[in-house]
């Protein structure tokens, strides 16, 4: 008898897991509760998801806009008008006030974004955009208001860079999912370039679903069109949203809300015969199925959807492989090798056996991002070697404090154990190049008592999985 087909909770939960529905706030991006003119609008958006907003502009006001500046970061890059959050604290209120008024008379205009690179785990380069300091206070108020209208909307597999919402919500979510649902087939998918092929007249027209009011379209359209100053020279943006900017992450939901959430969750309740599952964080998102075929007939349905909004899936990073129980039984009695393995938001996820014979799917540290890590210590710890032994201690407990937080789950403590003993050797090397004496290791092994470095430990709860 075929199993009941699941729609919009084949995840496995449907929401984040926290407090009961009647006890949760409501949240926005600064992660506090709403504040009542905000409220109001979200209650409007939840009793008529038809609903376009008219007048919103209004809800920008100086108490907006120094709530936005309350949650920029105080040691952030300047951008193009080399303004920071210290220098522009010092007269705040005027400032704020005058940006107010610009604003709203539109006087405002978006400036160029400052374009950085940093290194991608491929040995490429990912380009950012540090944005001006007054376009992160009006980007982070507007992106206020249209999380309080689009969080109504947002499907429930959508995790990416939403209030209340984290990445471990996520992977628990995808392993419920593998671990409960008829999970026989795995679409790791990566979207190719997502954020700078975001075509802004598609990501326009999504807005305006919602949002009828000009004054903000207009806004939006002003930071996707600023340009980009690299060095000297400005150039226009034709395609594509700054990714680093303060509007970004809630532009990108809404395109992928769109342009996939919409459709997969069409797609799953139509046309498929088995169970279908989805997480999604930003532009990574990972599929499950129980029939090849389906699988194969969704990733080519896929490539012809997301076309249409000018985007491609990352041909070298999109794989359809074997993943599951039953899969992983049968390849057990065959004595064939176990099934591949699929990494999502920094963790391999891997089929294993318990000690007593039940299937897991289990999470390790992905080993790029593991290497990619260690080599940046290695060049800190090199930088900070004649910094005093307290800053030098101080920042390595940061850093692995840090890294426990996000990769300390119950399967990866082999890996981030790793992690703990090659932090300890690169600080050992980085100080026995301080002079010509060389640091002995019962020398070593005092000072490491004196700075006792944080020890490796489970900073997440087993998931409980209900069969």
């Amino acid at each position: 008898m075929m199993p009941p087909k699941e729609t919009r909770c084949a995840e496995g939960r449907g929401r984040p897991e926290g407090e009961p529905r009647e006890k949760a706030g409501v949240r926005t991006q600064s992660r506090v509760t709403l504040p009542p003119n905000l409220a109001r609008v979200n209650e409007a958006a939840r009793r008529d998801k038809s609903t376009r907003f008219t007048a919103l502009l209004h809800h920008v006001d100086v108490g907006a806009l120094e709530r936005a500046f309350r949650r920029l970061k105080r040691n952030a890059a300047p951008g193009v008008d080399g303004e920071t959050a210290a220098s522009y604290e010092v007269d705040l209120a005027q400032n704020l006030h005058r940006l107010h008024a610009q604003v709203h008379s539109g006087r405002y205009r978006a400036q160029p974004v400052r374009r950085v690179y940093i290194p991608k785990a491929d040995g490429g380069q990912r380009p950012l955009g540090v944005t001006a300091l007054e376009d992160k206070i009006v980007q982070s108020a507007v992106a206020e208001v249209l999380s309080a209208i689009y969080e109504v909307d947002f499907l429930g597999f959508s995790y990416g860079f939403r209030p209340g919402r984290s990445p471990h919500q996520a992977l628990a979510a995808l392993h419920t999912a593998c671990m409960t649902q008829y999970v026989n087939w795995v679409l790791d998918a990566d979207v190719r370039n997502f954020f700078g092929s975001v075509d802004h007249e598609w990501m326009l027209r999504m807005v305006a679903h919602r949002i009828a009011d000009r004054r903000i379209l207009r806004l939006i359209r002003g930071w996707l069109r600023a340009g980009v100053m690299e060095g000297q020279q400005w150039s226009e943006t034709e395609q594509g949203t700054p990714q680093g900017s303060g509007i970004s992450p809630i532009l990108a939901n809404i395109f992928m809300h769109y342009a996939l959430d919409l459709w997969v969750h069409q797609w799953r309740k139509r046309n498929a015969q088995g169970r279908v599952i989805i997480v999604r964080y930003c532009d990574d998102f990972v599929m499950g199925f129980q029939y090849e075929a389906e699988a194969q007939r969704m990733l080519a349905n896929l490539k012809e959807r997301l076309a249409k909004f000018k985007l491609a899936l990352h041909e070298q990073k999109t794989r359809l492989i074997e993943f599951g129980k039953l899969v992983s039984e049968l390849r057990r009695k065959r004595g064939a090798d176990r099934c591949e393995t699929f990494t999502f938001l920094g963790f391999t996820h891997y089929c294993a056996w318990s000690r007593d014979g039940r299937f897991v799917v289990k999470r390790r540290t992905d080993h790029q991002r593991l290497t990619r890590k260690l080599k940046e210590l290695r060049v800190e710890a090199r930088r900070r070697m004649h910094t005093p032994m307290a800053l030098q201690y101080r920042w390595l407990c940061s850093v692995l404090r840090g890294h426990f937080a996000y990769f300390g789950l119950p399967s990866n403590l082999g890996r981030i154990n790793a992690f703990y003993q090659e932090t300890r050797r690169l600080w050992y090397r980085a100080l026995n190049r301080r002079s010509q004496r060389r640091l002995s290791w019962e020398r070593y092994a005092w000072l490491l008592e004196r700075f006792p470095l944080p020890t490796p430990s489970i900073t997440h709860p087993r998931p409980v999985v209900a069969c």
